[in-house]
């Protein structure tokens, strides 16, 4: 089975709205790491010249190839990522190899079993 990592950096008001879109989308599993920081091609300053910049979680979903560009499309719609300034970016890298998916496994081939 081939995999790709769908990584999202997105603002933390949304982490668990797109958590809960990816699962129904077929994801089995994230990663969530708080507290990154993330800036866009002009960075925001306060009036005092402080930095604007929000809390911002990066999320990590390992998930079969055959859904990776649905559960995508789908994180993006609820994050409003091309409506929104600022509320987030997800992309998808191809995985060559990965282990201790054994529990997942039989999920996942169930989920992609007519897509195969």
């Amino acid at each position: 089975m081939r995999f790709k990592l769908i990584m999202a950096l997105v603002d933390d008001d949304h982490t668990d709205v797109i958590l809960e879109t990816a699962r129904a989308a077929g994801a089995t599993g994230a990663t969530v790491i708080t507290s990154a920081r993330g800036e866009g091609l002009v960075p925001e300053k306060t009036f005092l010249g402080l930095d604007l910049s929000g809390q911002r979680d990066l999320i990590m979903f390992l998930v079969a190839e055959q859904l990776c560009r649905d559960i995508l499309e789908k994180i993006a719609v609820v994050g409003r990522f091309n409506e929104e300034h600022g509320t987030g970016i997800a992309f998808q890298i191809a995985i060559e190899d990965a282990v201790g998916l054994k529990t997942q496994l039989s999920t996942l081939s169930h989920e992609i079993e007519d897509q195969i």
